[in-house]
């Protein structure tokens, strides 16, 4: 049934329809402006759902796929040969998803609606605020199914304009620091990004060969065309002067190491995290439901499609480097979390620690090790929504996240104290919570290929127990602390409850019942498990 539908379309660019709504309406009407932009976010809440529902585990991976013509671009060329007549740039609007971008399309559609609803507690700006809010939305969901290297950037800069203002005009008090920065930083990662594409595209981009009888060569940003030329033997392609199509393999490493500090930025992997410290502590928390819970993986994802999918050999041969630099960022994120004074900061550095086991299972090359990645992108997503949900909660009611000023609040907001514990616990791997599974999954595939570097990892985990448990308990079941006045706190109001409620829910799924993930991982990550064994394979890896 979905098959005859616009699926993926209406999924992304649904949030649209709610820019639309506001900009007819008065900004002095909070309420109304509020109920539109949490209402909106549900559409693709229940479209993405819908997918997944329908989703064929036993199917091909790519099930659901949308193409048309977009831009063709003629080039002059000089000195053609008989052969070739012309030349074109050609990129089309191309969506699709398969096993792996899924998952990551229904946590957008669900981290945004809960971060709607935790938008609450914005105290100004309500219509630019959604209107922002609803833009960044749709940004994330084309990251996600873009089939197309131009496409993909367009929506990767979409992202960016949007997060830059929320964060500068609704965040803390050094704001302005934190939006200027993310900015800095995503921007060179997107420039960096933007030079291996075009490097990508008009190289290793065509799909129509010389020797055919049109003479017409299209260069293409279709991902698939590009990964498929990728793959051939070089020699095999020249063009009248000799000159091969494909890349050389000095420009493979050239084109590799770009996209791995290109999307390493945004993950981040150290030393590239900087930026990501300042807009942990002073965007609003639902924004940073937002960037923790899904902006962060796109870095991740890039890095999954575009670095190990298009260069496995080179992935592979660098696989000892991804496994270093998963274990500095646990260990150094973990470490640090340990000795912060503020309760975001921790949470700040527990969000790097984590996203070194995404490095791990990455550099594992098995599957087991992908299938842990993938594990832990959508776990954490959960779990640091939840997390800097709690945080907003609790910064409203007591206006600090300081844990020397905080303690004792179980006695009087029992409700959100006791999510706060469950949170922590799943933080910390916790078997019966998602945590347990994807750190378990992701340290089982990297124990097969790098010992060292899985035994170093873990303890982590032991930092991770020390750094969640001294914050929660303390704010929980510490003392309480004389300058904070907690006599008629009033604990989780419903639009609180709600989405903490159904964070939960989910976590407590993916742990007690993680088939519901892993069968759509399940074919995809097989085939794509095949690609790189069968390459890797020719390098005696």
């Amino acid at each position: 049934m979905l098959a005859s539908l616009p699926i993926l379309s209406l999924i992304a660019f649904s949030p649209l329809l709610g820019v639309l709504v506001l900009l007819f309406i008065r900004g002095d009407r909070g309420r109304l402006i509020k109920t539109i932009g949490i209402l909106t976010t549900l559409i693709p809440l229940i479209l993405a759902a819908w997918l997944y529902v329908d989703y064929n585990y036993q199917g091909d991976p790519i099930q659901y796929k949308e193409q048309l013509d977009w831009i063709k671009v003629p080039l002059n060329h000089e000195g053609l040969s008989e052969q070739i007549t012309s030349y074109f740039f050609e990129f089309k609007y191309s969506l699709a998803v398969d096993g792996i971008s899924l998952p990551l399309v229904f946590l957008t559609a669900f981290v945004s609606s809960m971060a709607a609803l935790a938008s609450v507690y914005i105290k100004k700006r309500w219509k630019t605020f959604y209107i922002l809010f609803l833009l960044l939305e749709t940004g994330m969901f084309g990251v996600f199914m873009s089939q197309d290297l131009f496409l993909f950037f367009l929506f990767f800069e979409v992202t960016l304009v949007p997060m830059f203002f929320l964060i500068g005009i609704w965040g803390y008090m050094n704001r302005e620091q934190a939006a200027n920065r993310f900015l800095l930083y995503n921007g060179l990662g997107s420039a960096i990004m933007l030079i291996a594409f075009l490097i990508l595209v008009s190289t290793a981009g065509f799909n129509q060969m010389p020797t055919q009888t049109e003479g017409i060569i299209y260069y293409s940003g279709d991902i698939h065309t590009i990964a498929r030329n990728l793959l051939q033997d070089p020699a095999a392609y020249v063009n009248q002067e000799g000159t091969p199509f494909f890349l050389s393999q000095t420009m493979k490493w050239t084109v590799f190491i770009m996209l791995l500090v290109a999307f390493g930025i945004k993950l981040p992997i150290f030393p590239f995290h900087t930026w990501m410290l300042k807009v942990h502590t002073e965007a609003p928390p639902s924004i940073v439901m937002i960037h923790s819970g899904i902006l962060l993986k796109m870095g991740a994802y890039g890095l999954i499609r575009f670095g190990i999918l298009f260069f496995p050999a080179e992935a592979k041969q660098m696989a000892w480097l991804l496994a270093l630099l998963g274990v500095i960022n646990i260990i150094y994120g973990a470490i640090l979390a340990m000795v912060q004074k503020d309760f975001k900061l921790v949470l700040a550095y527990s969000s790097i620690s984590h996203m070194g086991i995404v490095l791990l299972g990455l550099a594992a090359f098995n599957i087991s090790g992908l299938q842990g990645a993938i594990f832990q992108l959508i776990s954490h997503g959960l779990i640091s929504a939840l997390m800097f949900l709690l945080v907003g909660s609790i910064y409203e009611r007591t206006e600090t996240t300081e844990l020397s000023r905080l303690g004792g609040l179980a006695s009087n907001i029992p409700f959100i104290s006791g999510i706060l514990l469950i949170a922590g616990m799943a933080s910390l791997g916790l078997p019966g919570l998602s945590g347990f599974i994807s750190e378990f999954l992701a340290f089982l595939g990297i124990f097969e290929t790098h010992r060292v570097y899985a035994i170093i990892g873990t303890l982590g985990i032991i930092f991770t127990a020390v750094y969640v448990l001294r914050g929660v308990l303390n704010i929980t079941f510490g003392p309480q602390q004389p300058n904070l006045q907690l006599q008629g706190m009033r604990d989780a109001r419903l639009i609180e409850a709600v989405p903490m409620i159904a964070l939960v829910a989910f976590i407590l799924l993916l742990g007690v019942y993680p088939s519901v993930l892993s069968q759509p991982l399940q074919q995809t990550i097989g085939s794509f498990d095949q690609l790189i064994q069968s390459v890797a394979g020719k390098i005696g890896g």
